[in-house]
């Protein structure tokens, strides 16, 4: 019987969590599950087996101690997952020009270290828009991610210059296909595509997360989005447990907005079979070990 850990957070009244979804399924081959917050101390880690990092979704306001937390867990006997390398090469942003340089279609992207006014106007020409969006290279949530026009921009930018004094950022085109369309999720298990959904923003917003209104639709991803996403997976530093990989049309085309390899929540909810996929992909990963 394998000891399970959902590494999770203290306070999640404002979120949407479906990982409960699986522990029927994990009972169902004789493994116990338990919920910890990662923010918790003293914890023996050793006890466990697995820590699945799941719903740690403050992360990004304490990155150093989400990281030290992660590297005591994996200085123990319990197996974290997804690994601590690939953690750290996905808690920031940056991760997208790997990808790029392999060749993979993302989000056009300006990436940028300290903000001045002029980056904006930049983005105008760069990408030929008169309406981009800025966020930092480490979030989640749609936390600090602001639209920005022409029209608005005077009126936003002091909000710019305070909140990315000190943080590192990239400015994307504002894609139209985001609101008109939705944004594209598809979830894969130990490598293996699980199932897909469709996310669009509420009227008047541009954020498809649940908390921020989006409406969130089952879908069957087609070919030319699972080739996209598994050549993103084959382009990781190391195998993951879970991903999930965010894709939008940009000039008719596919492209990846985030590669997720943290905390996405996968929503097990949308697909009835997904939580056995996801349990069969962990007990064979126990298996090979």
């Amino acid at each position: 019987m394998s000891k399970i850990v959902f590494l999770s957070t203290d306070n999640l009244e404002d979120f949407f969590v479906y990982d409960e979804l699986l522990i029927p399924h994990f009972k169902d081959i004789g493994w116990s599950v338990e919920t910890i917050s990662w923010h918790e101390q003293n914890v023996n880690w050793d006890q466990y087996d697995y820590v699945i990092v799941r719903s740690t979704w403050d992360y990004q306001q304490h990155p150093d101690t989400f990281l030290n937390t992660l590297e005591i867990i994996n200085k123990s006997s319990a197996i974290l997952l997804n690994p601590l390398a690939l953690i750290r090469w996905n808690i920031e942003k940056q991760y997208l020009k790997d990808l790029a340089g392999a060749g993979i279609p993302i989000v056009d992207t300006l990436w940028g270290e300290c903000f001045v006014a002029q980056d904006i106007h930049n983005a105008f020409a760069r990408f030929n828009t008169e309406e981009v969006v800025i966020k930092p290279t480490l979030s989640a949530n749609a936390d600090d991610t602001f639209r920005v026009s022409s029209s608005n921009m005077a009126e936003i930018m002091p909000s710019l210059l305070t909140t990315f004094a000190a943080r590192r950022y990239m400015i994307q085109p504002f894609l139209s296909s985001v609101v008109e369309e939705g944004e594209y999720s598809l979830f894969y298990f130990g490598g293996c595509y699980s199932h897909a959904i469709l996310k669009v923003p509420q009227q008047g917003d541009f954020r498809v997360q649940e908390e921020h209104g989006g409406q969130l639709l089952a879908v069957e991803a087609n070919i030319a989005q699972q080739e996209i996403a598994q050549r993103a997976l084959e382009a990781m530093p190391a195998q993951a447990l879970y991903a999930r990989v965010d894709l939008v049309r940009q000039e008719n085309e596919w492209a990846i907005m985030e590669l997720e390899l943290i905390e996405p929540s996968l929503y097990f909810n949308l697909d009835t079979s997904s939580p056995s996929r996801f349990v069969k992909a962990l007990s064979t990963f126990s298996e090979t070990e």
